[in-house]
């Protein structure tokens, strides 16, 4: 098999992970959303300083960089908290779009804080982007907006805000595993206070939800991660926009929930900006 098909069949598996991710999350049941993040964050965690063991690589950060580790993994702290929201309130393919407005923001984000440029396609695309949200959110001025569609937009730019930061710490010389085993065991503690606070139990059942919730999470992560050692990103980034699709039949087969005509359009507007955005970068050699 060739890299690039190996590179392919690894982002369509982590897409599929993702979208369990969310499957499970919801079957998790009513626990709160912080509650659900902790045991994903836990999974992660580990997961995480285990590869660092193995690598042999010391544990440590580099201090001028350590605000760049704080803004990523409280931004992407906040990201999970808002995805794991809208997991819970909305239907998954729903939440799975508004999900995958993060790397349009990545866009606007590394304009505004890294000062790359950004080019006529590229802004025409986080329009189109931003658009196709509004037919998913589906604001009117006489019932207002479902908060959860909101927080899961939030989700969004939050996670594009850290994967903003996650690039610059990778120009800074700073490694993988310890970005994200910073970003786990912060997400991870702060979740410890409510915790303490407002504990939720919960049964074997649930339990078992939330640890499968966690292993397919990191699934994700590792799937993507071989993806791209395989191929680079403007070749195969486009498969990614699959996990809507897997989010949309696991969806209707466990909890047979049926996008509307809006949501539709909306998935299909930000599916072809992400396509037009691929083809771009490809022609241009980018990633």
């Amino acid at each position: 098999m060739k890299d690039k098909n190996r590179g392919i069949l690894c982002i369509i598996l982590s897409s599929c992970s993702f979208a369990l991710m969310a499957m499970f999350l919801k079957m998790a049941g009513d626990l709160p959303s912080i509650e659900k993040s902790f045991f994903r964050n836990l999974v992660a965690a580990v997961i995480a300083f285990v590869m660092l063991i193995r690598s042999k690589e010391k544990i440590q950060i580099q201090k001028r960089n350590l605000h760049w580790f704080i803004l990523r993994s409280l931004f992407g702290t906040l990201g999970i908290f808002c995805n794991f929201y809208a997991v819970d309130h909305l239907m998954l393919s729903d939440a799975s779009s508004l999900n995958k407005l993060s790397p349009f923001f990545v866009i606007v984000f590394s304009y505004l804080v890294l000062k790359e440029k950004i080019t006529p396609t590229q802004c025409a695309c986080v329009i189109a982007a931003f658009v196709g949200s509004l037919f998913i959110v589906k604001p009117s001025f006489a019932t207002g907006v479902t908060p959860a569609a909101v927080i899961g937009f939030a989700g969004g730019m939050c996670a594009g805000f850290a994967y903003t930061c996650v690039r610059k710490l990778g120009l800074r010389g700073e490694k993988g595993p310890m970005i994200v085993f910073f970003f786990s065991t912060f997400s991870m503690l702060a979740c410890v206070p409510y915790l303490i606070v407002d504990f939720h139990p919960f049964s074997t059942q649930q339990l078992i939800f939330l640890l499968l919730t966690g292993l397919a999470a990191a699934g994700g992560q590792f799937g993507i991660t071989a993806a791209y050692t395989y191929a680079p990103a403007r070749e195969i980034s486009v498969y990614d926009y699959t996990q809507i699709m897997f989010s949309a039949v696991l969806g209707f087969l466990f909890f047979g929930q049926l996008p509307d005509l809006l949501s539709f359009i909306g998935y299909c507007v930000i599916v072809a900006a992400g396509v037009i955005m691929f083809l771009y970068n490809k022609r241009r050699g980018g990633n």
